[in-house]
């Protein structure tokens, strides 16, 4: 069947939607190292595809703060330093405290239900790694993914959802899934869950940021650790 004129805007928008999901998850997980200059005509022959989608998915990936642009240098993946991963804490804390008070006002009983359900699959998961290991996979399977879409306000998941949420992701993979928090950081997602269910905002709120707060601090640990010794 042939594509019409009129279809070809939603052809095209349908393949930089594709292509924009596969890239963003290359580039999250690893595949695409940060730093890596990104070549259109090489990703373009990789998928099989024109450079119109292709450059339409990459205005998106910069839009995302995942591939940033410069003169002369042409695109290339980001490098996040230690101090944009601490702010990007910071704004969690606010922002995903907010989403839970949020939560406990608009989530249905249904829904907290559900969410229950999911934690009692992350315990058995991360029993399974012997307490070592605590990594989500992405969208729905996320806790704090859930949270900010039960919050019911479009503006606040479109912040946390299609941009920090994205680059929280790409330094969890980067850093490994090794924590010390595994344990206390899931006992603090249900605490979360319970105050939700309960209808109290203002615990939810208080519970989330200082579990984000927690999880800044541990992070802040690591990276001291990880730089090298004067001595």
């Amino acid at each position: 069947m042939a594509i019409t004129a009129e279809a070809l805007p939603e052809v095209t928008a349908t393949i930089a939607d594709r292509i924009f999901d596969q890239l963003r998850q290359a580039i999250v997980e690893g595949e695409i190292p940060p730093g890596s200059k990104i070549s259109e005509p090489v990703l373009a022959a990789r998928f099989g595809i024109s450079r119109g989608p292709l450059r339409e998915a990459m205005r998106r990936l910069e839009s995302s703060s995942l591939v940033e642009r410069k003169p002369n240098v042409g695109a290339r993946v980001i490098t996040l330093t230690s101090e944009q991963l601490l702010e990007i804490y910071v704004i969690r804390e606010a922002l995903e405290g907010m989403a839970a008070r949020l939560a406990a006002e608009h989530m249905s009983d249904a829904a907290i239900a559900d969410l229950k359900r999911l934690l009692a699959q992350h315990r058995n998961d991360v029993a399974q790694e012997e307490w070592q290991a605590y990594f989500q996979k992405e969208g729905d399977l996320d806790f704090h993914f859930r949270i900010v879409q039960g919050s019911g306000n479009r503006r606040l998941a479109n912040i946390l959802c299609n941009d920090l949420y994205h680059l929280a992701r790409m330094y969890r993979c980067q850093f490994g899934m090794k924590s010390d928090r595994a344990r206390d950081a899931l006992k603090e997602h249900e605490l979360v869950v319970d105050a939700i269910a309960e209808r109290d905002g203002e615990l939810a709120e208080w519970l989330m940021r200082r579990h984000i707060r927690a999880s800044r601090k541990a992070t802040e640990r690591r990276l001291a650790a990880m730089r090298p010794s004067d001595t």
